[in-house]
């Protein structure tokens, strides 16, 4: 199982990147995919889930709105979509894939729901 997590950079307030999370080594189409970010000195954060269908997709209070989880089941890839960026997004952002098609019920944000992580991606969000 890999996964990785890429797009990362240097964005002032108010701009937009995508992410990008490559997976493979797995059937990809089975697995529901969070994305999770960990800002220095700070615990690890659930942003986003996406189900196995993408018929379901979670979001954090924080990034509602602003961010969409999206995937391509053809390229093996989940996207993050971080529109209206604020300097407290900066953080290494990560993927993670859960334990089945869907996350387990009321946990998509803790990272001991899901078994396989990828390297992150750095987002500075800065002027």
């Amino acid at each position: 199982v890999q996964l990785q997590a890429s797009g990362g950079g240097l964005v002032q307030p108010g701009g937009s990147l995508r992410l990008s999370c490559a997976a493979s080594g797995f059937s990809f189409a089975h697995y529901a995919i969070g994305w999770f970010r960990q800002a220095p000195g700070k615990g690890r954060e659930g942003v986003s889930c996406i189900s196995s269908s993408g018929g379901r997709n979670f979001y954090s209070a924080s990034v509602k709105g602003r961010f969409t989880v999206s995937r391509d089941d053809a390229k093996d890839t989940v996207y993050l979509q971080m529109n209206s960026l604020k300097p407290e997004d900066t953080a290494t952002y990560y993927c993670a894939r859960s334990y089945g098609s869907h996350p387990i019920a009321g946990l998509w944000a803790t990272p001991s729901a899901y078994d396989s992580w990828g390297q992150g991606t750095l987002v500075t969000v800065s002027s």
